[in-house]
Order: C-alpha cells, then structure tokens, then sequence
C-alpha cells in the first residue's frame, strides 16, 4: 500500500487551541485522530495518507441546494439539478430546473401562521404566545456539502473529510420540507437513471448522501428506487434523524441504506439521534456540554453557511461556530460519505456492498464509560426505540451500529491491493416466505492475477426461519428457503489460491412487502424540520404534520 506524507491542512478552522470566536476552541475535532476523552473523532489524517481523494469520484448531495458562491465549495461542485416540482414549495418562482442553487427556505411568522397558507405550522411553536415562529433560512445543503467536499489546505475556512472529491448538489427540499416523490427522483438522476423529463445526468454519483428524513415505514417506491439506485454502483447514505432516540425514520430506514446515527465526542449517543437496528454506523454529529445561555457549544461541527437570514447574500463566506453552531445527525452522515469516496479513491472497483461491510468492519468499538449528564445521573445502556425519548446513552451494536466510524482503518482496508473481499448478492433483493433464496458470492474480489480457491457458507443465526441449506454449501452460490417472515444470518468464506480469506456475513430479512405510502406526492406524516441554530437545551424535535409534505432535513 502507498502512503503519501501528510501534514495537518492549513485551513484555519481545522485546528484546535484557536479563540471561540470564529471557534470553535477545539477546531475541527471531529476530523481529527481520538485522544483523551474525545473518543469519536474519526482519524482523517490517517485516511489522507493513503489518499486525498480523486476529483472522479463524485457525491452526491441531496438537500437545499447549495451556495455556488461560497468561496470554499469553489471549484468543488458539479452544476447538479433542482428536482423540487412545487413552485411554491422551491421558492425560486418555478419548478424543476437545472439551477441547484439555494435561494434561501425561510418562513414568516405571518406564513407560519396562517391557517389557510402553505407553511402553517411547519415551525417551531412559541409556548409564551401560542403562535408560530418565524424560521429564518437554513443553508442546509451548502453545511452538508462543505463536510463532504469543501476545498481543504487552501489557507481558508475549512477542511472537508473527501479533500479532492467532487460534490453534485441536488436541490430537493424547499420551504417545509420537500416531497418523497422529488427526492426519489433525485436519487435516481444522482446514479445515472433516467427520470422523465429531465437531461440525462453527465456526472453519475457513486455516493449518495441525504441529511433528510421522517416518521414512517419505508414505502415500497423507496425500496425500487434503493434497490436499481444500488444495482447501478451507487452507494445511498442517510441521516438517522434527530427525535431523541426515537426509531429510525425513512428514508434511513429502508433496506440496502446506510444509516449513519449520532455521537457526542465522548463516544456516547447524543440525546437527539434516533437508534434501533437498521442504523449501520455512527460518526459526529456535535454537541455543546455547555448548557448555559450565552455559553459557546464546545463540540460543534464547522460547516460552511450564508450570511442571509432570508435571501442569500453574495458572495457570503462564513461558517458555523461556537455560537451559531450546527448538531444533529445531518453532519454524521456526511462524514460517512465522505470517507466512503476515499475508500472509492483508494479502489475503484469496490461495489456499495464492499463499501457497507468495510466502513462497518473498520470501525472502532463504542466506549462504555466516559459519559456525562452534567447533573449526576447514570448514563445509561441505549435500548431499543421505543414511544420514550432516549437521550444519551451508552451505544451498543444493536442500536447505533458496528461501531464508531474509523476514517482511517476504512481507507486502510479498502486500499490494500492483494486484499480479497468477500461479497454476498442476495435474489430476490427482498424475498418473501417459501421462495428460494439465491445467497451469491461469485463477485466477491481477489488480489490481481489470483483466483478464488474456495467457498464455504455457513448459517449463522436461522431466526426460526431457515433449517439448511438447499444442496451444497461450497460452492459460489447456496440456496435457502424460509419458511416465515423474519430475519436469518449467513457468513461466507472466499480463500484464494493463496491462501488469502476474507468474510462476509450478511442479515437477510423475508417479509411481505408492504404498498406503498410514498409515491407520488408523498405520504403525510410528520417531519423532521430541525433548527439548524437552535439553542442546545433543545431536545432538537420538531414534529411536523402536513398533509402530502414527506420530508424534512435532519
């Protein structure tokens, strides 16, 4: 494997020991190696040694839209398109267009308040007054873009985790939020697909990172759209989602999805990051210890922002920080993104599978000490989602994932070059009970100029479901059969002729599939349209019930 030497970029905010203000004192912590009691730090420098990423590998951003203008995503962003089909919800006087700029998502009190209007109650609820706040623009998709791929070690602003990668903005959520149906077509162009009525995208995505969500099953149109957006090379990372320990939303939820939860920089679950089992991983996503009015928040995440409270400004250059600070999970997800598209750098060939298995194997096991309420309390063990908030607490594997994410052993363990990784295909993508299985290994990867020697497959929790396997398990494909609805586990073994192996286990689950609730328009239910500058006693959830109106960001 080859390194290169690496020094600390010289983007000002990156560095810790710097005043509050533009702060924070930490700097960029989160990108920094883990040391003392921040245990969550993801270790970039260790990843930008082996790569700093390729300009070819491209992620793309499914959000607000971005600020073009902003002197740190210069020369970073592809052009991208504006999937928001409502006029009124966009904001810019039209629908869909090939403009992916952000022309700020704001709301009046007067539009938040009136019964008969577009935007009542998509804000906060002032409990002095009984009314609506006003909610000023968020700058949601230029923060998200500026963690995956802001221009780093050009002596200004900030570091991104994917350095050299690019980022295709895709706009698709305005004022309240934004349609299921418009986001479901924006992951289809980001992969390459076609989408009717809109050019062919020329700069296919092998990343798709959304900082989005809300309450609900996933539907049967996000499970197509994931599984021929997966079959097409593209990788599909989500936010978790911010109710406090509530149960992960869609589109987080759905199968073949990487969901990314949130830690505070002890390694703990912070309070307002959502958790169950369908979260794969977690990362960073800030938090302030301090809780006191006018204190600065003291493990925030940097991102880059617009100096507009309505309509941008030009040419605005600023970031969040100690004080205007950014948490939530929509700053942990693209941070996983990232570090997958150096993972991509690094080897090209690596499948959204290989990406999932990689990224979840290299991580960093949760700590179990450490936490700290600030009042005495037991921090205690995360339990499953349940209707009771959950706010920190010690993670486990079964609530926020394989682990802490580790950009370093990631990009370590996908640029190794004689590696072999074993792949598991699953058909039917979503099988239902008493249908054969196809559990396939035949695309698992070898080091060149070798062959696959072996298989050996193996059951390893049958969930009540699966008895055996139907005729042999040494061979490049096996079958089951399940006999139920439920979940069964299987592992294979891929040797080379030289002796090389590599594991792959996978978690299958069999069920009927549900119709769908989210085509179209959107199914109703509430969303998550969380105060990106919120105060940090704030227990960042803000449920939302418009009719038709799917989505939020996270």
């Amino acid at each position: 494997m080859r390194r290169h030497r690496v020094s600390a970029p010289r983007d000002p905010l990156y560095a810790a020991g710097q005043p509050a203000t533009p702060g924070p004192v930490v700097g960029q912590w989160y990108l920094h190696a883990p040391s003392g009691e921040v245990k969550s730090s993801i270790g970039a420098e260790a990843a930008w040694a082996i790569t700093k990423g390729k300009s070819s590998v491209i992620v793309a951003v499914l959000d607000t839209g971005v600020r073009f203008d902003h002197a740190d995503l210069k020369g970073k962003l592809l052009p991208g398109y504006d999937m928001i089909s409502d006029p009124v919800i966009a904001g810019d006087g039209d629908g869909r267009d090939a403009d992916a700029s952000d022309p700020g998502d704001w709301i009046t009190a007067a539009e938040a308040n009136d019964s008969n209007g577009d935007f009542y109650g998509c804000t906060e609820l002032d409990p002095a007054t009984g009314r609506y706040r006003a909610e000023p623009s968020s700058w949601h998709g230029t923060q998200t873009a500026s963690l995956v791929g802001a221009a780093t070690d050009n002596g200004i602003g900030m570091a991104s985790i994917g350095r050299n990668v690019r980022v295709l903005p895709l706009r698709v959520l305005g004022k309240c939020g934004g349609y299921d149906s418009d986001i479901q077509a924006a992951m289809r162009w980001a992969a390459g697909l076609d989408v009717p009525g809109v050019p062919s995208n020329p700069t296919p995505a092998a990343i798709i990172s959304m900082s989005l969500g809300s309450d609900g099953a996933c539907s049967s149109a996000y499970v197509d759209v994931i599984e021929k957006v997966t079959a097409a090379g593209t990788l599909v990372v989500a936010a978790a989602g911010n109710s406090a320990g509530r149960a992960v939303g869609t589109p987080a939820s759905c199968p073949g999805v990487l969901a990314v939860g949130g830690l505070r920089h002890a390694g703990t679950k912070v309070g307002y990051s959502d958790l169950g089992p369908q979260v794969a991983i977690s990362a960073p996503a800030g938090n302030c210890v301090n809780i006191d009015p006018g204190s600065p928040c003291l493990y925030p995440i940097v991102t880059a922002l617009n100096a507009g409270t309505t309509t941008p400004v030009a040419n605005s250059s600023i970031y969040s920080d100690a004080w205007d600070f950014s948490a939530g999970t929509s700053f942990a997800a693209p941070l996983v993104a990232g570090t997958a598209a150096l993972m991509l750098s690094a080897r090209p060939e690596l499948q959204p599978a290989d990406l999932r298995r990689l990224l979840q194997s290299s991580a960093r096991p949760f700590p179990r000490t450490g936490g700290d309420n600030g009042d005495g309390s037991v921090v205690p063990v995360c339990q499953p989602p349940s209707d009771t908030d959950q706010l920190q607490c010690y993670c486990t594997t079964s609530t926020c994932g394989a682990g802490m994410l580790d950009a370093g052993a990631a990009v370590k363990a996908a640029a190794t070059p004689d590696a072999v990784i074993a792949r598991i295909v699953v058909v039917p993508s979503q099988p239902r009970p008493e249908q054969t299985i196809v559990l396939s290994a035949a695309s698992s990867l070898v080091g060149p100029g070798r062959q696959v020697a072996s298989w050996r497959w193996e059951i390893t929790d049958d969930g009540g479901i699966v008895q055996h396997f139907v005729g042999a398990a040494n061979k490049a494909t096996a079958e089951v059969v399940a006999s139920d609805t439920g979940r069964f586990s299987v592992r294979v073994t891929v040797t080379d002729d030289l002796g090389t192996s590599s594991v792959a286990n996978d978690t299958i689950a069999v069920a009927w599939l549900a119709s769908s609730g989210g085509g179209g328009g959107g199914a109703a239910g509430p969303a998550w349209l969380v105060g990106l500058l919120a105060s940090v006693i704030a227990v960042w959830r803000a449920e939302r019930s418009r009719t038709g109106r799917q989505t939020g960001a996270c």
